[in-house]
């Protein structure tokens, strides 16, 4: 696995290979990384060079980063070490943090997280709990910090020294290049969390995990992926906690996530890129800055094998190799890569065209994978002239933007002249619309569009006319769905013995849900005491209610709750009692891939006439009410 080191902006080749998403790439400006460092270089050129406009920006600071230069200078051996101290105090200036009172009481939320779950309290619940006592979140209320202002030479020297320890120790370091080393195992941070000692901590707690790997004569213990996988394997069987419901606005938790291991695909994914980085495992943040049927992004961790081919974990999920399928096919509009290296090129150009750039891409640590990710994309999307509005921009920058939230989102950028217009690798099929960013807000200069895979633009031109819609969920489901997909050949029986030896099948779930809830009508005409719900092979018997119904009945079969006890969280949080508590955001997910079953003992036999039930979910459908539900009660789907 070679990863590029992009060793001066004139080379021709400079701009294909920021696309590539293998190699990484670490971006210096004026200069390799290597002469960058060096005061002879200096010298050659009147160009301030990334080091020296780093250390000018430390002001009192610089005497302790000069400091940490001077160590690894000094020693001939630790010559590398001495490259890698200039990478990090280079790409230093546009890091920053918070540090204050409210930001420490905040983030108690992830690690009370986990103590929640086994009381069964709502993420929302605690968040609003926080709110009431410490009051509304704010950045302003806090200490602003720059890295390159406070960052003293006994931390970054620690981080180094670590960084080097279990790349160098590690068997699978021998195929880790020192640019791979330097853009995903030695940066001190992720991003704007606190900075505090990690490495050492997590190294102690984790590194035991990989002992059996490298005892091992069967598995490729150089391939930085097989320790991966090896690591990840482990850490999917220890306890978390997924939301997307935490407090908006708050920095990145920090290296403390790795004891609460809770929150949103952001945290998660930080725990993960701690724990592997600690341990000398390369690997990056992938992300995706709008789903393109939905209004918020999305982001995971992704490796390379010794070989280079690109892998990607949502975690807890296994890791996966990068194909045509799941996260190829999922509805997005550009990917982006999470670099510790600043994005000089990018800077510079947009810098070029306009001084005013749009928040995202001010400061780019970001490079563009696109092509890596999209199962449908165009290398080269031009926008007809004929779809542009009239008028002269003011910005020689245009945006392309994606819904979110009642607004537009910018994702990618291009030069523009208010006539000739063209992005690069943009996954077609998701509604966009181009604006420019003019006088702080977005100036639009088309209608929302969308590009068909036939190469079609269908554009969205407003109209007076009023047209009725049913809308079955607040967003677009992901046709990778794994809760609605769980209930595919789930069966609902009919038995009056009640371990179900003697049983009849009352109905045989052979789709996909597609509403929140589904009505089946009984095959069986047979009174039966017992009925019950079991799920299909791998499914966990995951569903979140259920309702038995007597021909002409109004109201659900009652009965005792019977069924298998056990949950995959081990905390009573998913027992099978939750498929008949009349929420559709409870749900039984069962300890095992197939056995569980949840249902009713009925007190005497009736008979079923038809079944409602939901499947697990996170609360994206919408609900019907009761009376419409009974007016289309002769439809298979409600």
């Amino acid at each position: 696995m070679a990863f590029v080191m992009l060793v001066s902006l004139c080379k021709n080749n400079i701009m294909k290979a920021m696309t590539k998403l293998i190699p990484i790439i670490c971006l210096i400006t004026g200069g390799s990384l290597f002469y960058s460092c060096s005061q002879e270089k200096k010298k050659e050129t009147a160009i301030v060079l990334p080091l020296e406009a780093a250390l000018s920006q430390a002001r009192e600071n610089r005497a302790e980063l000069e400091k940490i230069l001077h160590r690894y200078q000094s020693n001939p051996s630790d010559s590398l070490k001495y490259r890698a101290a200039c990478f990090l105090i280079e790409n230093m200036p546009s890091y920053t943090y918070y540090k204050g009172k409210l930001l420490e009481q905040y983030l108690t939320f992830f690690t009370l997280l986990q103590e929640a779950r086994s009381k069964k309290v709502y993420p929302q619940t605690m968040i609003d709990s926080i709110r009431r006592m410490y009051g509304p979140f704010s950045l302003d209320s806090l200490q602003y910090c720059k890295d390159v202002v406070t960052v003293d030479s006994a931390y970054l020297c620690n981080n180094i020294d670590w960084a080097f320890k279990v790349w160098q120790e590690q068997p699978w370091g021998k195929n880790v290049s020192f640019a791979d080393f330097c853009e995903y195992i030695l940066p001190y941070r992720i991003g704007d969390e606190t900075l505090s000692y990690w490495r050492e901590d997590i190294y102690r707690k984790y590194n035991p995990l990989l002992d059996s790997l490298r005892a091992s004569t069967v598995l490729d213990i150089e391939d930085p992926l097989v320790a991966a996988r090896c690591l990840c394997d482990s850490l999917r069987k220890r306890s978390r906690f997924f939301t997307t419901t935490v407090p908006q606005g708050l920095p990145h938790v920090g290296p403390e996530i790795a004891q609460s291991v809770s929150g949103s695909c952001r945290e998660l994914s930080d725990y993960v890129v701690y724990v592997c980085r600690a341990l000398g495992i390369p690997c990056a943040i992938d992300f995706m800055p709008l789903h393109g049927g939905g209004n918020d992004g999305h982001q995971w961790v992704s490796f390379t094998d010794k070989y280079g081919t690109l892998y990607f974990q949502e975690y807890p999920d296994k890791i996966k190799e990068v194909r045509k399928d799941k996260m190829c096919g999922a509805s997005k509009i550009k990917v982006y890569r999470n670099t510790f290296s600043l994005n000089r090129i990018m800077q510079a150009e947009m810098q070029r065209l306009d001084t005013t750039v749009v928040p995202f891409f001010r400061d780019p640590h970001i490079v563009d994978v696109t092509a890596d990710y999209a199962k449908t994309y165009k290398k080269k999307l031009e926008i007809p002239a004929s779809m542009l509005y009239s008028g002269k921009p003011r910005s020689r920058i245009a945006y392309l933007c994606g819904s979110s939230r009642m607004d537009w989102e910018p994702v990618a950028w291009a030069e523009f002249d208010g006539k000739h217009l063209a992005f690069s690798d943009v996954q077609i099929e998701p509604v966009m619309r181009i604006a420019t960013y003019e006088r702080g807000r977005l100036r639009f200069w088309t209608d929302p569009f969308e590009m068909t895979v036939s190469g079609e633009f269908h554009v969205f031109t407003p109209s007076d006319s009023v047209q009725d819609v049913t809308l079955f969920a607040k967003y677009p489901l992901w046709q990778d769905e794994k809760y609605q997909k769980r209930m595919i050949g789930g069966v609902f029986e009919g038995s009056n013995d009640p371990d179900f030896r003697q049983k009849e099948v009352l109905f045989l779930i052979e789709k996909q849900p597609e509403r929140l809830r589904t009505m089946a009508y009984s095959r069986s005409l047979t009174p039966f005491r017992y009925v019950r719900y079991i799920g299909p092979e791998k499914g966990h018997c995951n569903v979140a209610e259920i309702e038995f119904y007597e021909a002409g009945g109004l109201l659900p079969l009652s009965g005792r709750v019977i069924g298998t006890p056990g949950c995959y969280q081990q905390d009573g949080s998913h027992e099978y009692t939750n498929a008949f508590d009349g929420n559709t955001e409870t749900s039984f997910d069962y300890t095992e891939p197939y056995g569980g079953w949840t249902g009713l003992d009925l007190g005497t036999p009736k008979v079923v006439d038809k079944i409602i039930y939901t499947p697990a979910n996170r609360d994206n459908y919408v609900p019907v009410s009761y009376t419409h539900l009974r007016a289309h009660e002769t439809d298979s789907y409600l």
